[in-house]
């Protein structure tokens, strides 16, 4: 569509420079076959300025770009143009004198010098529409951007906020506030000293949750730190009938994580899991080349329990609002698998 649009303009705009020009009386008394031939080139000429002006953008979008030095851009850009098209007129000059049998000397000085300007007046108008549209994708594309993150970070904020309460919802818990208190309790008369190491592993857990809830990720040996303290809890309340077993290596604890993952990950699995002595629920925390693995085995409760299914799907969304990843989510061999991806700090 650009061509015989720019065939059309540059047709017209030769003309009314200057009506009188000796090449317009010249090519009104040519015989058809010539006539035609000589729109053709002058078509082929529409089209080879063109690709010249087009070509000539992208090719200098490759070392010179319009942000960095602009000026210098537009100066070398031009004069580039300017001697491309120079020659392309020539060349098609000499073209038309040989094909269009044009006589020498056909047209006045001043009308060469018309329809060269009108070449390279129409090479800088295309160069320059290109280099237009390219800052209108750019323009365009950068509020794309600006919109997505905006809508990226209302939502973020609404993960975190619920990454939040459920937080606050697990620290608030009177069942879990009771069930600690009561054990404490229990242990203070009991065993004096298993009850002081309760109390530090629960004021442990507490701190970690507080300190963490505007965290977007943490260390997983941080966290894996923070589920010592959390286990400790689970064994004096639940004795042998919950195992945490953690095998993690060194390296894959250099990792990073959204903070409270894991522990949302076994409050999960308890919760939905039966634990007895007859059958004791085994959580195993594991690394492979590519992923931390929270694993439990399945042996889910016969009736159901009202749930709002808030702890796996927030560790989703903040997966995939953080890092662009999914959690992998899986059931096999009678175990219930998740697999976070393991992500190197920023």
């Amino acid at each position: 569509m650009i061509i015989p649009l720019v065939f059309l303009i540059y047709l017209i705009i030769s003309f009314f420079m200057n009506p009188f020009n000796s090449y317009w009386k010249y090519l009104i008394n040519l015989p058809l076959s010539l006539f035609l031939m000589e729109e053709l080139l002058t078509l082929l000429t529409c089209w080879a300025i063109t690709e010249l002006s087009i070509a000539m953008a992208k090719w200098m979008d490759g070392w010179l770009d319009w942000e960095t030095k602009p000026i210098i851009r537009a100066v070398l850009q031009t004069i580039f143009l300017l001697i491309g098209t120079y020659f392309l007129l020539k060349i098609f000059d000499y073209l038309a004198l040989i094909l269009c049998q044009r006589p020498k000397g056909f047209s006045d000085e001043l009308g060469n010098w018309q329809c060269a300007f009108t070449g390279l007046l129409m090479s800088i108008l295309i160069s320059a529409f290109h280099t237009g549209n390219f800052f209108f994708k750019s323009w365009k594309s950068s509020m794309l951007e600006a919109t997505e993150l905006q809508l990226k970070a209302a939502k973020f904020k609404e993960i975190a906020m619920q990454a939040q309460l459920q937080s606050l919802k697990l620290q608030l818990d009177p069942h879990f506030l009771f069930n600690n208190f009561s054990i404490l309790s229990a242990l203070i008369d009991e065993e004096p000293e298993t009850a002081s190491s309760f109390l530090e592993n629960l004021s442990k857990v507490y701190r970690y949750m507080i300190n963490n809830l505007d965290n977007n990720v943490i260390a997983i040996e941080e966290e894996l730190k923070f589920i010592d303290s959390y286990n400790y809890l689970i064994k004096i309340r639940y004795g042998e009938n919950v195992n945490v077993d953690v095998q993690v290596s060194n390296e894959t604890k250099l990792k990073v994580i959204p903070p409270i993952t894991i522990q949302l990950l076994i409050e999960n699995a308890i919760k939905h899991n039966i634990a007895t002595g007859e059958n004791p629920l085994q959580i195993k925390i594991y690394d492979d080349q590519s992923y931390l693995i929270v694993e439990n085995t399945l042996q889910p409760i016969d009736h159901i329990i009202p749930t709002t299914k808030l702890g796996l799907e927030n560790i989703k969304s903040r997966y995939k609002l953080l890092f662009d990843k999914d959690v992998l989510i899986k059931k096999i061999d009678g175990k219930f698998c998740v697999a976070l991806e393991l992500l190197q700090p920023k």
